[in-house]
């Protein structure tokens, strides 16, 4: 999979996705707290699927090389 999630679209992932597990494991959200693994997912890889298929990137190193 190619890089492009960049850094601080990374980290927001990442804590978004926390969040989302911790509200789903502790609070009101339930078992939809694990749409939470999705950010938490890619943002760990540094890959988006969706932003390949729209052929996005937040990342710099991806946006020199294309």
């Amino acid at each position: 999979m190619t890089r492009n999630v960049g850094n601080i679209d990374k980290w927001l992932r990442i804590a978004a996705g926390v969040v989302l597990l911790t509200l789903g494991l502790f609070g009101p959200l339930g078992w939809w707290g694990l749409v939470g693994l999705v950010p938490l997912a890619t943002g760990l890889a540094g890959s988006c699927p969706v932003y390949g298929l729209l052929g996005l990137s937040t990342c710099k190193l991806a946006r020199r090389s294309a």
